[in-house]
């Protein structure tokens, strides 16, 4: 049975820090491939900033073209809004039921954890994968059985951080992969226009 960790994101854009934390889960013992799941719109985030869902999806692709074990899963623009994990594990069981899934998350949504629909059940049957985020070293759940801290380098680096750079003309090609950069430069997103 194939182990697939699951990375969930609106990718608005897509950077290096997010690839930085995808290659470090394949790196875990039993982690087969990491999927970098493209969330559609986030009912609390406002959607001025977000690209379109295909936009979204096509930098991701792009950024992971060159790693067989990274691929993009847009499970999630098929699925009614707002998506809750546990309504897309069940999607993802019912479509792959030759995968075991996991869950990566930063240590800022562990913390919350407890707001999630039905976050016992996520405790309860899925490993949790956990990078550390800043600003939220000390969270309870971390000695859960379920959960695992995985040593990723810890970036202050954010997509809203790179949009506003762009908005100011500023450089972001070293925040992003080549082809991913070269996408944003043709299709002037972000610019402040």
């Amino acid at each position: 049975m194939k182990r697939t960790a699951l990375f969930f994101g609106s990718f608005n854009p897509i950077h290096v820090g997010h690839l930085i934390i995808a290659n470090t889960m394949l790196q875990q013992e039993g982690i087969d491939e990491v999927w970098l799941v493209v969330s559609p719109q986030n009912p609390l985030k406002e959607r001025t900033t977000l690209l379109a869902d295909h936009h979204r999806l096509q930098m991701a692709q792009q950024a992971v073209e060159d790693n067989y074990r990274l691929r993009v899963c847009d499970i999630e623009m098929h699925l009614p809004v707002p998506s809750y994990t546990v309504v897309t594990l069940a999607a993802l069981a019912e479509k792959h039921p030759g995968r075991e899934f996991c869950l990566v998350m930063g240590s800022d949504n562990l913390a919350t954890l407890h707001r999630w629909r039905n976050h016992e059940y996520l405790l309860e049957n899925y490993r949790l994968m956990v990078y550390p985020r800043p600003g939220s070293e000390q969270c309870k759940l971390r000695n859960h059985p379920s959960v695992t801290m995985v040593d990723v380098p810890m970036m202050d680096i954010s997509s809203s951080y790179i949009r506003q750079q762009i908005a100011a003309g500023k450089d972001v090609r070293y925040l992003l992969t080549e082809p991913v950069y070269r996408y944003l430069t043709e299709m002037h997103f972000y610019e402040d226009r």
